[in-house]
Order: structure tokens, then sequence, then C-alpha cells
């Protein structure tokens, strides 16, 4: 079976741009492809996260995962700062990592531009971004648009380990981008992101839920009047409803005598619909912490067996002494 792999940082609260730009690809493909599944956790120590906020948002995510159906009789999933060896591969490869490779990273200089203090671990994420993925071997990497300079340096480094030392110790991943799906639009129409402040929970309160969509930018078109059917409520409804409760939402639009309002309390409806049994799922999941830490004590221990033979491999390739002696 091929071999998918990702990673998402615990930044935050997971979102619908998280779920349809990425999560839904997992659980559709589990009997697809054999999926390895972590929480990127060491990546989020670029921006200094409050460790309380780390540590929560790291498990919230595991919560998320299994109540939305990554099934960890099919998927690995497991936290980067379980694996040692991440970090380990991480120092090899920066050194057959060209300074120029990393200083044209477009995620670097965009956020140096937004004023984010440069530090030494944002400027070598892509290398960590590398031995997260090259560790493990996988055939595919779902990445979003944003994400696929990384994926195509993964591949750069990669290539220029294999050629240094003349044997293919690194297998080429493929970016794995649903194209239809790769940018979901926020509330304010921009891609959805929590660091725009523009995201839509699955699973937030019914209360906090209705506030995030009734904040969704719309125009100022009088109730009575026609107005764009194609606008950012409709665009988000699609994710949701069938082509035709979308193409009777779309009629009424263009008929007038129906408001924005009306449309958002139909899309929250639709969410709520749409996440039910996962919500009820992740209700439950949350009683019974112990299982959760089950889940990853069980991917650590099944990546880990993974990661420890790379990693003597990759030693030995480069020469170190020291797994030579221990056999």
């Amino acid at each position: 079976m091929r071999r998918s792999l990702s990673g998402i940082q615990p930044s935050g609260v997971l979102h619908l741009g998280n779920y349809f730009g990425a999560i839904k690809q997992f659980i559709e493909n589990q009997d697809k492809y054999e999926g390895f599944y972590f929480i990127a956790d060491y990546h989020s120590l670029t921006s200094s996260p409050d460790p309380k906020s780390l540590r929560e948002n790291s498990y919230n995510i595991v919560l998320d995962y299994l109540a939305l159906g990554l099934d960890p009789e099919k998927a690995t999933i497991f936290l980067q700062s379980d694996m040692p060896e991440h970090a380990e591969l991480a120092w090899i490869l920066s050194n057959v990592t060209p300074m120029g490779l990393l200083e044209r990273a477009h995620s670097f200089k965009d956020k140096t531009a937004k004023g984010i203090a440069a530090n030494a671990g944002l400027f070598t994420y892509p290398v960590l971004m590398a031995a997260d993925i090259l560790m493990y071997d996988p055939d595919i990497v779902p990445v979003g648009k944003d994400q696929k300079q990384h994926l195509e340096m993964t591949r750069d480094i990669a290539m220029k380990f294999n050629l240094q030392y003349e044997k293919e110790i690194f297998k080429l991943p493929e970016p794995g981008i649903l194209e239809s799906l790769a940018v979901v639009p926020g509330t304010d129409g921009q891609k959805m992101s929590k660091s725009y402040g523009n995201t839509i929970e699955m699973f937030a309160s019914k209360k906090n839920l209705k506030k995030q969509i009734m904040s969704v930018v719309t125009d100022s078109t009088p109730l009575e009047d026609p107005k764009d059917p194609d606008n950012n409520i409709t665009i988000l409804y699609k994710l949701f409803a069938s082509e035709e409760k979308v193409e009777e939402m779309r009629q009424k639009f263009m008929a007038g005598g129906y408001g924005y309002g009306h449309a958002k309390n139909e899309l929250l409806e639709a969410v709520l619909e749409y996440f039910k049994e996962a919500r009820e799922k992740r209700e439950e999941l949350a009683k019974n912490p112990e299982y959760v830490e089950a889940v990853l004590k069980k991917g650590a221990e099944k990546a880990r067996k993974i990661a420890h033979k790379k990693i003597t491999l990759v030693k030995e390739t480069v020469g170190l002494l020291g797994n030579m002696y221990k056999k």
C-alpha cells in the first residue's frame, strides 16, 4: 500500500479550511494509503507559543482527528516531539541544504515582511519539514497550495543528499493537492486562516458557530433587491449542500426578497447537520483522555520503528561511527 504523510501545527483551533483542504482527504483515503499524520509541535515553537496553549492545542487536534473519522487502526497518529529522530535528521540534512534555497522560501519572506521576528527556527523550518517527510518515505504528501514550495524544497534536499552520497536513501514524495478545495474562503473572503482571524470552527459551540457565520462579509444590497448569487455565503454553502440546494439558494438571491441573514442561517444549519455525528463523537472522546493518550502512544511506537531504521541508515551513509560499533 502506498504511504501518505501530513503534519499540522497546533497553533490554534482547527477550522473548515483545515477540514476541506486536508483532513477530509485523509479520511477518504484511509483504505487507499497507509496514513501517517503527526502534530507538528516542534514547528510551532518558531512563534514562541504559550506552553499551556501548545499542549491544549496539540491534544485538541488529536481529538478532532478522531472525531472526524481518522481510524487509529488504519492511520498512524503521533506527536512530532515524540520523535527525536526528526530533529537529528534535520541537523544532518541542514549540512547539504544550500543557504540560497532557504532564503527563497515564501513563508519566511512573507512572515518577516509582516514584522514577525526572524529566528533561526523560522529560517530553517523547511529543513525540519524535509526531515519530517523524508523520515517515512511517503509516496504522497497532501499539501495546500501555499505549502507546495516547501515540498519542492524537500525534494531538492533529498536529491542533493542522494547525489552527494551516491545512494538512493530518500524517496522523492509527490504533492497531493485537491485543486477544487485547496483554498477555502474565510469569513472575509480571503483564504481561511487562523492568522487572518477569519475562521469558522467545526466544533465551536452553536452560539459561537453562529457568531462566526454571521460575520461572513457581504455587500449592502437591500433585502428586496436581487443579489450576486456567487457571494461568500454561497461559496461556503457549496461545501455542505447538494447541487440542487446550492442552485436553490442562488435562485433566491437572484430573485430578490432573500437576505444575507436568511442565507447565513441556512449555512449554519448545513454546517451543524454535516458535522452532527463528529460533534457528538468528540464530546464522548473528550471524556476519555486515556484513550486519546493510548492512540498517541501506539502511533509513536509504530512511527519510531520506521524513524529509527531510517536515521540509522542515514548515519551510516554519512560516516557517523556510532551506529557501526554498536552492531
